[in-house]
């Protein structure tokens, strides 16, 4: 799934591309992705965009006064063309979602792969307006966004495990299954530690992880095309999905966790005193 430094530098790479272009045509191909209906998905036609914003996971292409917002899912992709092709998008072929034409043929595809059909577009006067949004936590690269802020947010917590609260949008936004692995690895954390537990110092560990593995993975992806920011956030990965591998800093191996329809990976000597995890269920193991 894209995460918030994927999709931060989709943002900007669609900001250059389409900010004062007019929409000449929006046609959707998969029926269950479109999530609103009024106004009407046609009534972005015809609109100059002004701005391409960000809202945790979710991208903003904000027109005159309606915004066309989507969340990619774990499935989805943006994929940019300079030239769409002319002909007509056929719903129910192909993993084609939308199709987002401007006024000098160039525009942008909504794919998603699989059966699952989970990516989700939007059209609406106020992003607000979309639950999953209104509940975002605080984006965690803003200035605001400082020890006292994750410290309200990891009391309030409680013993929940820290891998659930990273990955949890209502705490902090943008943050994923792929990132929250690096994070804790970063932070020499176990990802079952109970929140509340950590102490003045782990609190700052963790805060500098957050800032320095979700900065670096942005400045990677700057000025990255779309088609290329995949590759580039596997190749920055040193535990995710990289379970039987060496670490890269300690030389053991990557171990994994396996839950059913998702997987951590972390490194037991940098994370948990060098001792393996059990399932989520099974596992004693706190730090």
């Amino acid at each position: 799934m894209p995460e918030m430094p994927e999709v931060e530098s989709l943002a900007r790479f669609l900001r250059e591309r389409c900010v004062g272009h007019t929409i000449a045509d929006v046609e959707l191909a998969a029926f269950s992705a479109l999530k609103t209906y009024d106004p009407p998905l046609s009534a972005l036609r015809g609109l100059e965009i002004d701005d391409v914003t960000r809202h945790g996971k979710f991208i903003d292409v904000s027109a005159q006064g309606l915004h066309l917002v989507f969340h990619l899912a774990r499935a989805g992709w943006l994929r940019w063309s300079e030239e769409l092709p002319t002909a007509p998008a056929r719903p129910g072929k192909g993993p084609l979602a939308l199709r987002l034409r401007l006024d000098d043929g160039s525009g942008f595809n909504l794919t998603e792969a699989g059966t699952q059909r989970k990516l989700a577009v939007h059209v609406v006067p106020d992003p607000q307006s979309i639950a999953m949004v209104a509940t975002l936590g605080p984006e965690p690269l803003d200035h605001a966004f400082d020890r006292a802020t994750l410290d309200a947010l990891l009391d309030h917590a409680g013993r929940a495990q820290l891998k659930g609260v990273l990955k949890d949008q209502r705490v902090i936004a943008g943050i994923g299954n792929a990132y929250s692995d690096e994070i804790l690895h970063a932070a020499r954390m176990s990802p079952f530690k109970p929140a509340s537990s950590l102490t003045d110092e782990e609190r700052d560990t963790l805060l500098a992880a957050i800032k320095g593995e979700l900065t670096g993975a942005v400045a990677r992806a700057e000025g990255l095309a779309a088609k290329d920011l995949k590759a580039e956030k596997k190749s920055g990965m040193r535990v995710h999905g990289r379970a039987g591998e060496t670490c890269p800093v300690c030389g053991d191996t990557v171990a994994e966790v396996s839950f059913a329809d998702s997987s951590l990976q972390y490194c037991p000597t940098c994370q948990t005193g060098g001792k393996k995890l059990a399932d989520r269920r099974l596992s004693k193991l706190l730090r």
